[in-house]
């Protein structure tokens, strides 16, 4: 009974859904938070055809008073966008505006000829660096999955749990509150 208390509170599932998780995973729990993961990132690409119409727009402004963000985040409701869970959610993402200073939303939103760039000052590190060609591809595309990780929101490692990215996080939400959730767009200010 703890452990499915403890993949309630961290998935949002369902009882019957955490038992039958915690089932087909032998009561491993960490296999079992896995499945729910899964299952609950199936859920939100279904739920991502729904308009998202209703939202919020959050702000947070840091504590020295320099630095602030606007987010804004829709969803399909605007009784989710007054709840609570939803509204800690977009200060949350405020929050991991103004502390990681993402450049972009997604990787989508990066131009061919800034990745272009990015890869063109790769490829001269390595070959400065001898390395052997074969592996060099291999090597880029790790480096730029870690420039995708610095400037991007959704592949950010979310600041308040560093185990999963933002945009594993708006999957969890997606699944447990039922809506569609969007982050639309978001803006950082600093002196």
């Amino acid at each position: 009974m703890d452990d499915i208390k403890k993949l309630r509170e961290k998935t949002g599932a369902g009882i019957v859904d955490c038992k039958k998780a915690l089932d087909e995973a032998g009561g491993d729990f960490n296999k079992a938070l896995e499945i729910l993961r899964k299952k609950g990132q199936q859920l939100a690409v279904k739920k991502q055809e729904r308009s998202a119409k209703e939202g919020l727009v959050g702000v947070y402004v840091h504590t020295n008073g320099q630095v602030a963000a606007l987010v804004e985040v829709n969803c399909e409701t605007d009784f989710v966008a007054r709840s609570p869970e939803f509204q800690q959610f977009v200060h949350d993402l405020a929050m991991q505006v103004v502390a990681m200073n993402p450049l972009y939303l997604s990787v989508e939103e990066i131009s061919r000829r800034v990745i272009a760039k990015e890869k063109e000052i790769y490829l001269e590190q390595l070959k400065q660096e001898k390395k052997p060609v074969k592996v060099i591809e291999k090597i880029i595309e790790g480096k730029l999955e870690k420039y995708y990780q610095e400037v991007c929101l959704l592949k950010q490692p979310f600041i308040k749990d560093d185990k999963i990215t933002i945009e594993e996080l708006l999957n969890q939400k997606i699944a447990k509150i039922g809506e569609n959730i969007v982050i639309k767009r978001f803006v950082r200010y600093s002196l």
